[in-house]
C-alpha cells in the first residue's frame, strides 16, 4: 500500500485534477500551488473532495482594484472582507499560494482612508468603509506571512503604517464611554449576522456612518469582547512588527495590556466565567457565542485559564461540543437555532469558526483536544460538494451559499494538519502521523493518506497508514515512526522532537539516521530530541470533554 500510495502522490497533477482552468488569472496561481509541490493522496473519498476545493478555490481568485488578484469570499459574497478574507482566510491560503495573500493584504492597506480607516471590504466597485467588522487580528496574519517568506522588501512597513493609522481610528471614534475598550455600534461590527447577540441592534451603524452609533437605542454602544481582544491582540504584534523594522514595541506593549485589562473589567464575567458584551446601562448582554472562541484565539489568558474554557464550554456538550462542533451559540441558550439553511451566527457550525479554532489550540499545546473537532469535521468534508458557508451541528450536512472559501480554506488546512506537511512561522516542519477516523456510519473516509510539500527545494513526503508512517526526503527514507504522533523537524528535515498527537499513550521506535529510537508519549506530551537521544520537554495532559 506505501508504494502505491507514493506513486499515485507522485504522479497527480493539480491541473489536470481539476479541469480545464476557467480564466486566465488562473494559470499563474495553479503554477504557484505547483511551486509548492503540495500534492494529497488517499483512499476513500477525501482525495476527490480534496482537489474539488481546490478548483473553487480558483473562482475565489481574481483581480479586484488593481492588477494583481486577491482573495475573495465566494459564494455569494462579491468581495473581499477584512473579517476574514483579509485575515485568517489568506492566513491560512499563505501557506499554498503566498502572492495572493500577499496582495489580498495589500489591498486593505492601498485602500486605507486619510483618517486611517481600513475598509471592512473591497469589491469590484471599489473599497467599503460602512462598519469595521474586525475579528481575526490582521497584525497576526501579516506577521506571520512575513516569517513564513522572509521580512524584506515593503510589505511590513507598508502594513505597519497602516495598522497603526488603523489603531489610532479605533481608539478616536471606537471608545465613546472611555473604558479603554472596543465597542460594537452594530450587528455587522463583529459579522454575526442574525445571532441573539445583537437582537434589537440596527445591522449597520447610524446612517451608515462607522464612527456614529443610533441614537436612540436603549442599548448601544456595546462594549465588545472580540472587537476588544482583537486590538489587544493587534496591538502585540504591532510591537513585534515595530521591533523587526528597527524600532520599539513597548509603547504598543504597554497599549496592548491595557487594552487586556479593559476586557477583562468590562467584559469578564467571574460567575459564568465567559466573555460577554456590556450595554449602554452597563449590564452583561448575556448570550454565549461564539465570542468565547473569538477570545481565545485573539492568545488571551494563560493555558490554565485556556483549560477551564474548554471544561466549561468549548469540549462541553451542553454548550458548544455538537456532534459537529463548534455551534455559532450555546446549544443549552433557548436561542439556540441549529439551522444552516441561510447566513446565520445563531446556532449552525460556521467555517470561519473551524478555520479560527486552530491557533487557539495550538497557542496553548492543546494539540490532541484540536484532533476531536477535526475528525468529525473531516468526516463532514468528505461528503461536501458544494463547499457551503455552514454545517448542521447535528447531521454535518453543508448548508447556505457554496464555494465560500473559508470553507475550501478549511478542506486544505484540516488535511494539512491532521495528516500532512505543515511550515510554521517558527521555521519548523510538522509532519502528522494520523489518518481521518470513519465516524460516520463507517464509511471509509481516507485510511491511507499520502501529502508532499516543498521546502527550500527540498521534496518532503509523509505516507500515513493506520499503524505506520514515514517521511521520505527527496525520495529517501528520512523517519519511520508508528502513527500517532507528529514529527518535528527544521525545515531542512532535522528532527528536533515527537509529539504525542493521540488521546492513548504511543511506544514504539523512531527510525532516524541508522538509529532506532524506543520511545514512550502521552497525548500532548513533547519529547526533544538532543544528541541522539530523547528526553521529555513538557507534558501538559490532555482535557477531557464534558457533558
Amino acid at each position: 500500500m506505501k508504494e502505491h500510495l507514493l506513486e499515485r502522490l507522485r504522479s497527480l497533477d493539480a491541473a489536470s485534477r481539476i479541469g480545464q482552468l476557467k480564466k486566465e488569472s488562473d494559470a499563474p496561481v495553479l503554477a504557484e500551488w505547483g511551486s509548492s509541490g503540495v500534492r494529497f493522496a488517499s483512499t476513500g473519498r477525501l482525495e476527490t473532495v480534496y482537489y474539488n476545493a481546490l478548483g473553487k478555490l480558483l473562482d475565489c481568485i481574481v483581480p479586484t482594484g488593481g492588477p494583481m488578484p486577491i482573495l475573495h469570499e465566494g459564494g455569494i459574497y462579491l468581495g473581499c472582507w477584512m473579517e476574514s478574507t483579509g485575515t485568517i482566510n489568506a492566513e491560512l491560503l499563505s501557506r499554498f499560494i503566498p502572492s495572493v495573500s500577499e496582495s489580498t493584504y495589500r489591498a486593505f492597506a492601498m485602500h486605507q482612508r486619510e483618517d486611517g480607516l481600513m475598509p471592512y471590504k473591497i469589491t469590484a466597485g471599489g473599497p467599503v468603509f460602512r462598519q469595521i467588522q474586525m475579528v481575526t487580528p490582521l497584525a497576526r496574519c501579516v506577521w506571520n506571512h512575513a516569517a513564513l517568506h522572509g521580512q524584506d522588501g515593503d510589505f511590513l512597513p507598508m502594513m505597519y503604517a497602516a495598522m497603526s493609522g488603523h489603531d489610532q481610528w479605533l481608539a478616536e471614534h471606537r471608545d465613546t464611554r472611555g473604558t479603554g475598550a472596543v465597542e460594537a455600534f452594530c450587528t455587522f461590527d463583529t459579522g454575526h449576522d442574525l445571532s441573539p447577540r445583537f437582537w434589537h441592534v440596527p445591522d449597520t451603524p447610524h446612517l451608515g456612518n462607522p464612527a456614529k452609533v443610533y441614537p436612540d437605542s436603549p442599548i448601544l454602544p456595546f462594549v465588545a469582547p472580540d472587537l476588544t481582544a482583537n486590538v489587544y491582540c493587534q496591538r502585540t504584534y504591532l510591537g513585534k512588527i515595530a521591533e523587526v523594522l528597527g524600532g520599539s514595541g513597548a509603547e504598543w506593549r504597554e497599549k496592548a495590556e491595557r487594552s487586556l485589562q479593559s476586557l477583562f473589567a468590562q467584559c469578564f464575567d467571574e460567575e459564568d466565567y465567559f466573555f460577554y458584551d456590556r450595554d449602554r446601562q452597563g449590564r452583561f448582554v448575556r448570550v454565549q457565542s461564539d465570542v468565547l472562541l473569538r477570545v481565545m484565539a485573539c492568545e488571551v489568558g494563560d493555558r490554565s485559564f485556556f483549560d477551564t474554557m474548554l471544561e466549561r464550554y468549548l469540549l462541553n456538550t451542553r454548550k458548544f461540543f455538537a456532534k459537529y462542533p463548534f455551534t455559532s451559540m450555546a446549544m443549552d441558550d433557548p436561542r439556540f437555532d441549529p439551522f444552516s439553511s441561510y447566513n446565520s451566527w445563531g446556532g449552525p457550525t460556521n467555517f470561519l469558526s473551524l478555520i479560527r479554532a486552530p491557533h487557539a489550540f495550538e497557542y496553548h499545546g492543546r494539540q490532541v483536544e484540536l484532533t476531536w473537532v477535526m475528525y468529525p469535521i473531516l468526516a463532514a468534508i468528505a461528503n461536501m460538494e458544494r463547499f457551503g458557508q455552514c454545517l448542521s451541528p447535528w447531521t454535518g450536512e453543508e448548508g447556505f451559499t457554496e464555494s465560500y472559501s473559508p470553507a475550501i480554506l478549511c478542506v486544505l488546512d484540516y488535511v494539512e494538519r491532521l495528516c500532512g506537511i505543515m511550515p510554521t512561522p517558527e521555521g519548523e516542519l510538522w509532519f502528522s502521523g494520523l489518518v481521518p477516523y470513519d465516524f460516520d456510519h463507517g464509511e471509509e473516509i481516507a485510511n491511507h493518506t499520502a501529502y508532499s510539500r516543498t521546502v527550500d527545494g527540498i521534496t518532503f513526503e509523509l505516507v500515513n497508514l493506520p499503524e505506520e508512517s514515514e517521511i521520505l526526503k527527496d525520495g529517501k527514507s528520512m523517519v519511520r515512526f508508528p502513527a500517532g504522533v507528529r514529527i518535528i523537524t527544521d525545515r531542512k528535515g532535522v528532527l528536533k522532537g515527537v509529539l504525542g498527537l493521540s488521546a492513548r499513550t504511543v511506544e514504539g521506535t523512531l527510525s532516524y539516521r541508522g538509529m532506532e529510537l524506543p520511545f514512550t508519549v502521552k497525548g500532548n506530551e513533547l519529547l526533544a530530541f538532543d544528541d541522539g537521544v530523547m528526553r521529555k520537554k513538557h507534558d501538559i495532559g490532555l482535557i477531557f470533554p464534558t457533558y
